[in-house]
């Protein structure tokens, strides 16, 4: 089907600033293109210009612009575009309405209940894809076996396609839904999205629906059970809204493009790239499938060309560009993800693992508290970096031109107002001169300090020693802080899945990549770098290489066994059929056509769930028709995950077939003959390292191949530029394409005095090993809590027990985890020895509550006595005994009916890790009145050992890190990055002063807030405006409580650290020197310093959300968020389910509370409707926003949830909730937000007010409703902003058109979600 000879073929990538065209000549040649996607004073559309201009250059016929483009030439044409991100970015798709089962009308404005940004007060997020909302009355359950619901009449029961009974429970009221249909129209809405509970397996509802909507003239009618038929109802709602609003965008598109050319392209063969990296027909192009389209076609070309069949080295793809880099990976099969964010949208869908990080090209360069800060913000095409003399800021375009890797003399003259002048060096250096200085001018006060004696004690004795440093040593730092940046995705994709970074292939595509891959690739270990000789323009030549794809893909409820087999082989068959006739009637010949089949596999009773191919894995008597699957999983299983649950049940969760058409060009080697060195065409000077070097410039279409070229050098192409550094080798393979040989990076000695590029690198360099830590913690780990939900933290430490780093940022684990270290120092000293781990949960040891172990190893050096550094991991235990399971009895009056206790217990002795005597210590809570030990020892002891493992790994990495720079320099760095955070609490303070003094005449303010039995938490806050120091004194807070609201010491200072966070308002480094300009006094006895036995569970949970108002009120920040987590949980002798419920976030000086959000101390994820019903014996009638709970105000408080739950069968319920009787507060003269409301009705008829805390039993029939708090108002009520009816426009933020994507931002987002 590829061949069309005698004819043009087109491979188009139509970028965001770029269009790239591949054509293959009829006589076999090769031509690229680029030219800009928008230039309407010059062509109408990019991708039909291109066509247009080589067709008229290479026949010498002419093609008018005005007129549409003769076809008769042209063999096939395939496309990428970003149309639909575009569309999905900028919220410029088509009006829709969304038609959703009745109570569930803002289940997608909730979404997962998680904010995305920890620590913005104003949580911003993207707005809904629909205008309107339409409740269709129809309601469908699953069958549960052992249902003991009453039952009043005889439901129909029906069977889905996923082999699951259902009950209809509600018929589908079809005459409203036309009323309501109707309504829209008029409105003129012509585009519909239909998302009805349950009906991924049983879609009748949803067909009626869809038919009806078509019939009244509905011109885009998009069904999530068509669109993406998978369980969990947000995504596939987030799914089929996408598809509604964006496939009318690309049809109109489309429709365009068409246009541009004879016959509207009716003879010429028009392939789209999909977001799977597959070819799609022109008409079958949709919105749910088309946001990665094109970067897929990167990957594509780089998997094809790099990857070696022969020795199977791992690519990892690098595409840099203008305002991002994606990284993704390649071991001989595609990378997919099922389910990813782009744009605030979660997308259920197959999708290339593309992760995009904001550092490109055209990225910012700040100087922020004295560490160097790439991006996220980019300069764009307009006005662009300073040198494309337009105004534009400094970029890391600018820090390569002012080091010399960028030759202006080789880049066209299109640039200036009236683009016709070259890159402008001079305007560059201008810009860096005047940072230069505002750098050396911060340093210089920096090192005073130290010198001085301020901060650390530590310091090295010349850290005031440092010479100013010089406009390129400050350009080559920032280039160094960026390539770091994007060094962190990568090792993460790399390592997460248990793989070695080391062992990959770099290669390296886009326009801006060629400058950074030696480093990158330095840093990484990696020894080889692939640029394909179309680098520039892989994601076209990508298209070119393309296979035709037809995926289908359907639900499964069944069990990986035998008895199961010949269902599964059916249907296997079945979907195969379907794919093959479909590319049969693409005019694919069977020779042409392969399938592969994927099996969704999961552990019974986990989430974890991998999709499977038994490429690898031949069928046997044990194993279903298409392979053997069980031996892929469990493979695959032990490789990501380090382990596998033998004894445990296999659930098939759905089938995929991908079908593919061959139809790709074959790709030719074509470069001519050379020997030895190249010879350069000129000779410049670069800064590298160590200081300015002579460097040879060669033209790349001038190589030859098997000519070498040794570093520094630069390679210069048409579309990009190479730099090849010191030490590094260069090498033009028989197709031409260019391959480096990486060398070790020269020893460059580093003093212990202060290097502000320095500083950021190993701020870098701290996080990642705490990530690190975190990713083999996840990755050992066995429980739901820790692999799944993901609670849990990684820190290192100081010799003092001081944080240094901490990932992930979970705020109830900020700064506590140092209280733990440091008790550890002062009780075990210097007893502790290599080969000792310390387990810890006591809350007078600095633990949160009990369910929260703590695993703290010392990290010894050879020749220094004690510990040079701590590595610790705190992960959330399901369950570890106490009087009810789960381990967060609503109603405990002491620790001991918490749980287990740990204070100070060796956990590892010599390396041995002591498996009775913690078994001993966790079943010990059974020994007292009512309590059980723990009830699930298996997954205590896989997890401790997991995080032992962890452990282990940040002490390796911080072994390899004094390894690389000697044990002074690194301690050294350790406080300058302490002294960082420092810095930038003691300016937030001082700035504060400033304006309170200006505003009051003092420096001291206060607040109180109350729990909801009357318990005063009261601060008073005195600030010393010349130091930038503050006294936080809680004196004054009530007494120690009858109950678990007590919070330990270390919760006030993870709430006080959240805080200052929060008010700071950029990134910085959170660890101990937050706190040093701060002065804590907590009352002993207190409720937020207990005695040691008092109950705490309460206090993690619900006093820290109070400790946050407290503060916030005294600064006078923003009004209260709902300031509870509404802690419910539920569960009988057979299972257990715990949820955090959101409500209203608070409003603020310009902004307005987000409704139905998690806040402040907690931000954990919701289950969805679809599995919460599927596996619990419940069902949710309503999951909604609560009109009005917000308060009034100029800027309104956001409203809190409606969320209603039927029991079908008996349970103990547990509520632990705050804010049932006091409301969240106003400010400055906004009104409070709602109180909530605990309600059950029973099956009887009663109606019972539950209160803030307590457990309760409950009857079949039973319903509990949980109406959540608002938010509190901001600013008199009377001068609220009229809107006229219409939602208020959202303000965009800088850096909101370069989101994060892919498996590694969904991972950060979902830790970040706890």
């Amino acid at each position: 089907m590829a061949e069309t000879k005698g004819k043009f073929d087109f491979a188009i990538d139509r970028g965001g600033t770029f269009t790239d065209v591949f054509a293959r000549l009829p006589d076999g040649r090769e031509r690229v293109l680029k030219l800009l996607s928008r230039d309407p004073q010059n062509y109408r559309d990019a991708p039909t210009e291109g066509i247009r201009r080589v067709l008229e250059q290479e026949t010498g016929q002419v093609f008018p612009r005005d007129q549409p483009v003769d076809t008769s030439l042209i063999g096939w044409i395939r496309m990428g575009t970003t149309v639909a991100t575009n569309a999905l970015l900028e919220r410029e798709g088509e009006r829709t309405a969304l038609l959703v089962t009745k109570g569930f009308k803002d289940l997608l404005h909730i979404g997962t209940q998680a904010r995305p940004k920890l620590f913005d007060l104003e949580v911003s997020m993207p707005e809904v894809l629909y205008d309107e909302v339409i409740e269709v009355d129809e309601r469908v359950v699953l069958r549960q076996d052992g249902c003991q619901l009453p039952r009043k009449e005889p439901k129909r029961i029906v069977t889905g396609s996923t082999g699951d009974s259902l009950e209809v429970w509600r018929e589908l009221d079809l005459e409203q839904v036309e009323e309501d249909l109707r309504g829209v129209l008029s409105r003129g809405i012509t585009s519909v999205a239909v998302l009805l509970l349950h009906s991924y397996t049983w879609s009748t509802h949803e067909k009626a629906v869809g038919s009806l909507a078509r019939r009244l003239g509905f011109t885009q009618v998009s069904l999530s059970s068509e669109v993406m038929p998978m369980v969990r109802a947000v995504p596939r709602g987030y799914t089929v809204c996408a598809d509604a609003y964006l496939t009318p965008k690309i049809r109109q598109y489309l429709k365009g493009f068409s246009a541009g050319f004879k016959g509207a392209l009716k003879d010429v063969d028009v392939l789209f790239m999909q977001s799977d990296g597959g070819l799609t027909p022109m008409e079958q192009f949709c919105g749910s499938r088309a946001v990665l389209s094109g970067p897929a076609g990167g990957v594509v070309g780089y998997a094809l060309t790099s990857y070696s069949q022969t020795n199977k080295r791992p690519v990892i793809g690098f595409d840099m560009g203008g305002t991002s880099t994606d990284v993704s990976r390649y071991a001989g099969q595609y990378e997919h993800v099922f389910e990813a964010t782009t744009a605030g949208v979660t997308l259920q869908a197959p999708q290339l693992d593309i992760n995009t990080v904001a550092a490109g090209g055209g990225s910012r360069l700040f100087f922020r508290s004295g560490l160097y800060v790439v991006g996220p913000e980019s300069a764009g095409a307009h006005p662009g970096p300073a040198c494309y003399r337009k105004g534009g800021p400094l970029t890391v375009t600018d820090a390569n031109l002012a080091l010399g890797r960028l030759l202006p003399s080789f880049f066209p003259r299109i640039f200036g107002p009236g683009e016709n002048e070259p890159l402008s060096l001079e305007e560059t250096m201008k810009h860096f001169r005047l940072l230069t200085q505002e750098i050396n001018l911060l340093s210089s006060k920096q090192s005073e300090a130290n010198t001085n004696g301020a901060g650390h004690s530590h310091k090295s004795k010349d850290a005031g020693s440092r010479s100013e440093m010089s406009v390129e040593e400050v350009a080559m730092g920032f280039v160094r802080v960026a390539n770091e940046a994007m060094c962190r995705p990568i090792r993460a994709l790399t390592q997460a899945k248990g793989h070695d970074t080391a062992q990959h292939v770099l290669a390296c595509f886009g326009g801006a990549g060629g400058q950074h891959a030696c480093a990158i690739a330095r840093a990484l270990g990696m020894k080889t770098v692939f640029i394909h000789k179309y680098s520039g323009v892989l994601s076209a030549y990508g298209l070119a290489l393309a296979d035709v794809v037809e995926e289908v893909q359907e639900p499964c409820s069944l069990q990986y066994e035998q008895r199961s087999f010949h269902q599964l082989d059916r249907r296997v068959e079945l979907l195969s059929h379907r794919c093959r006739d479909e590319l049969h009637a693409r005019g694919f010949h069977s020779s042409q056509i392969t399938t592969e089949v994927f099996l969704h596999l999961r552990y019974e009773g986990t989430d974890c769930a991998l999709m499977v191919t038994a490429d690898r894995y031949p069928s046997n008597t044990h194993s279903c028709a298409s392979g053997d699957f069980r031996a892929a999983f469990t493979t695959r299983y032990l490789k990501e995950f380090g382990f596998t649950i033998p004894d445990r049940a296999i659930m098939v969760d759905d089938i995929r077939v991908r079908g593919s058409g061959k139809s790709g060009i074959k790709i030719l080697s074509e470069a001519n003959q050379g020997y030895g060195q190249a010879k350069p065409v000129t000779m410049t000077r670069c800064y590298f390292e160590d200081g300015y070097l002579e460097t040879s410039v060669y033209l790349w279409e001038e190589l030859q191949c098997g000519h070498t070229i040794t570093g520094p050098a630069i390679i210069i192409d048409k579309n990009s530029t190479i730099l090849v550094e010191p030490c590094c080798q260069a090498q033009l393979t028989a197709g031409g394409d260019v391959c480096m040989t990486v060398g070790a990076d020269p020893y460059c000695a580093l003093g212990t005095e202060l290097n502000t590029v320095q500083l950021s690198i190993f701020s870098h360099r701290f996080m990642s090993i705490a990530e690190q830590m975190g990713r083999v913690l996840q990755r050992t780990s066995i429980s739901t809590n820790i692999k799944e939900r993901l609670d849990f933290s990684c820190a290192v430490f100081g010799p003092d027990g001081g944080l240094v780093s901490n990932a992930p940022h979970i705020p109830v684990h900020l700064g506590a985890m140092q209280e733990t270290v440091q008790y550890q120092i002062r009780v075990l000293g210097n007893t502790l020895k290599e080969g000792d781990v310390i387990l810890s949960n006591h809350p007078s040891a600095g633990g949160s509550h009990l369910p929260d172990l703590t695993v703290i190893t010392p990290v010894f050096r050879k020749g220094v006595s004690g510990a040079v550094f701590f590595v610790a991991s705190r992960g959330h235990h399901a369950d570890i005994g106490g009087i009810t399971p789960g381990s967060m009895p609503p109603h405990s009056t002491s620790l001991q009916q918490e749980g287990a206790v740990f204070t100070s217990f060796k956990l590892v002795t010599g390396g041995v890790f002591q498996e009775e005597a913690v078994t001993e210590e966790l079943m010990a809570p059974a020994q007292h009145p009512g309590c059980s030990g723990t009830r699930n020892l298996h997954d205590n002891l896989s997890d401790l050992r997991a995080q032992v493992a962890a452990n282990q790994r940040g002490s390796q990495l911080v072994g390899e890190l004094i390894d690389s720079y000697g044990l002074a320099v690194v301690q050294a760095y350790m406080g300058y990055i302490q002294s960082n955070a420092e810095l930038a609490v003691r300016d937030m303070l001082k700035d504060f002063a400033c304006r309170r003094r200006q505003q009051t005449g003092s420096l001291e303010v206060e607040s109180e807030d109350h729990m909801d039995d009357g318990t005063p938490i009261r601060l008073r806050v005195q600030i010393n405006e010349e130091e930038g120091s503050a006294v936080f004194d809680f004196t004054g807070t009530g007494t120690e409580v009858w109950g678990n609201c007590n919070a330990p010491r270390a919760i006030t200072l993870s709430a006080l650290i959240y805080c200052l966070r929060c008010m700071v308002g950029q990134d910085i480094p959170l660890n101990q020197g937050c706190l040093t300009p701060i002065k804590v006094i907590i009352p002993k006895g207190s409720i937020l310093q207990p005695s040691q036995n008092a109950a705490v569970v309460g206090g993690n949970v619900l006093t820290s959300q109070r400790v946050v108002d407290v503060i916030f009120r005294a600064f006078e920040v923003c009004a209260a968020s709902q300031g509870c987590m509404n802690n419910i949980s539920f569960g009988s002798e057979r299972s257990g389910y715990y949820e955090t419920v959101a409500g209203g976030a608070g409003a603020g000086p310009g902004w307005s509370g987000r409704s139905g959000v998690h806040s402040h101390m907690t931000n954990t994820r919701i289950t969805d409707p679809e599995i919460l019903e599927k596996r619990y014996p419940v069902v949710l009638e309503q999951f909604d926003l609560r009109p009005n709970s917000g308060g009034a105000g100029k800027y309104r408080g956001g409203d809190g949830v409606i969320r209603k739950l039927l029991f079908r069968n008996k349970v103990v319920l547990s509520v632990l909730t705050e804010r049932r009787s006091t409301r969240p507060y106003g400010l400055k003269g906004g009104e409070s937000g709602a109180s909530g409301l605990n309600q059950l009705r029973r099956a009887d008829g009663r109606v019972l007010n539950l209160g803030a805390k307590t457990s309760v039993s409950l009857e079949p029939g039973d319903m509990f409703c949980l109406y959540t708090p608002g938010g509190g108002g901001y600013g008199p009520a009377e001068e609220e902003e009229a809107t006229n009816g219409a939602p208020a426009k959202k303000r965009k933020r800088q850096n909101e058109a370069f989101p994060e994507r892919g498996s590694v931002f969904e991972y950060r987002m979902a830790q970040e979600a706890v």
